[in-house]
């Protein structure tokens, strides 16, 4: 893939500002900031987005559109960690976990003919005092800051390479989220529109659901209107 990266001091979200571009853009274009002053999580949460940390957004345009696109970020992301010896998990369906605090998020928007693909990843940045037990930063792992024009470099590299792994086979990208997750054989908790679902994940299936084993009932849990939560 070749990238055309656009890179900005502050926006309200990059994928807001990538939704912008289009149609007008190639496959490939990345929008960067060093602020989102509106950066956003799934299901229309907010995300702290101060400078310091990766925030991005990435303009795809695969021949379908297939919901478990949405693993390719998380995966790239949890690939590029653990080049830089942080060890990473991914935690279905799109966020990515150091032991029991997350360190990034990722919000894949499609519509017909396009994706757009942000990630967020705290890097350098200062985590807000409220989340300190819940999120982490590289910085904070490593006793050290990490250089973002190369960590981001890498990040679109393994992006890349998770990207072409979907297009050929997203079995493949299923296979991947299966080895990086510690949701398998634990119990979890989903929050769903109509209420909470308690129950012990079994298997990510062929399409990218989550499979519940609850009072003995195979439950299939679908991405995209759900929070699952774990405790480890």
């Amino acid at each position: 893939m070749k990238w055309r990266i656009i890179t900005l001091d502050e926006v309200d979200s990059t994928n807001e500002y990538a939704k912008r571009l289009i149609p007008n853009v190639e496959e490939g274009t990345v929008v960067i900031a060093r602020r989102q002053s509106s950066g956003k999580g799934r299901r229309g949460r907010t995300w702290a987005s101060p400078e310091g940390g990766l925030w991005m957004s990435v303009v795809l345009k695969p021949p379908e559109i297939d919901p478990r696109l949405v693993f390719v970020g998380a995966l790239a992301v949890a690939d590029t960690l653990e080049e830089f010896g942080i060890d990473a998990w991914v935690k279905w369906p799109n966020d990515v976990w150091v032991g029991e605090r997350k360190i990034s998020g990722t919000l894949t928007e499609a519509k017909i003919g396009f994706a757009i693909m942000g990630i967020g990843l705290n890097v350098n940045n200062d985590i807000p005092e409220e989340l300190k037990g819940y999120a982490v930063s590289m910085r904070e792992l490593l006793g050290e800051p990490v250089d973002l024009e190369s960590l981001t470099q890498r990040v679109l590299s393994d992006l890349d390479r998770w990207y072409g792994v979907f297009l050929e086979d997203p079995l493949i990208v299923v296979e991947g989220v299966k080895r990086k997750t510690l949701l398998l054989g634990r119990t979890v908790r989903v929050l769903r529109e109509d209420g909470e679902l308690v129950g012990r994940a079994i298997d990510i299936s062929d399409d990218g659901s989550l499979l519940l084993d609850v009072d003995g009932q195979t439950v299939k849990v679908v991405y995209g209107d759900v929070s699952v939560r774990i405790n480890l």
